[in-house]
């Protein structure tokens, strides 16, 4: 095949699937509730803040778009349940970012069950055991104490800040896969339940 066919032939996203969830790849279908997503103040205080239905649409396109660049990205969470629309999960590395991220955004409905927790650690073992990364970083708004939660429930430590235009951002190294209990995808050392 040629480099040109190669180059044109879209990406098959793989599909991860955790207890709960179905990460999949992003669908038109998934543009009305990221929109609301990114609509609401709460919701989008800590990711990038809130979006008309035009910046949102290019938002989600980056999303989907960021696997055709860099071969990974964010998944879209599905609730295996209900079927609907629950949030994104995965590995992110845009242009000015310090590392490669796990990152995450979660709908307001599907908040305090664990899901973020349950698809972050199944992205990470996909960057660890299918990807062979040694490393991953999650990048937090200082006030954004729910996800800080959720780093610390992964086992991620504090490991300084970068400059996100002009504003400060956390760093949560997560722990190497050497690290990490193979049968739970929890850090070894640490204390914390998810």
């Amino acid at each position: 095949m040629s480099a040109t066919l190669l180059e044109n032939r879209r990406l098959e996203i793989p599909r991860l699937e955790t207890e709960r969830l179905v990460l999949r790849a992003w669908r038109e279908a998934d543009f009305e509730p990221f929109a609301a997503f990114y609509a609401d103040e709460e919701s989008a205080r800590h990711v990038g803040g809130v979006h008309d239905r035009i910046a949102a649409w290019l938002r989600m396109a980056s999303y989907a778009g960021h696997w055709q660049l860099r071969g990974y990205g964010f998944w879209a969470l599905e609730e295996k349940a209900s079927g609907a629309f629950a949030g994104y999960c995965g590995l992110w590395y845009p242009e000015g970012w310090p590392e490669r991220e796990i990152g995450w955004g979660l709908m307001p409905a599907f908040r305090g069950r664990g899901y973020v927790t349950e698809a972050a650690r199944r992205v990470r073992a996909h960057a660890y055991e299918d990807l062979g990364w040694t490393t991953l970083v999650s990048c937090v708004e200082p006030e954004n104490h729910a996800s800080a939660h959720v780093a610390q429930r992964l086992g991620a430590r504090r490991d300084g800040t970068f400059d996100l235009r002009g504003a400060a951002m956390d760093i949560w190294r997560h722990p190497d896969p050497a690290a990490l209990d193979p049968t739970s995808g929890t850090a070894r050392t640490s204390s914390l339940n998810a």
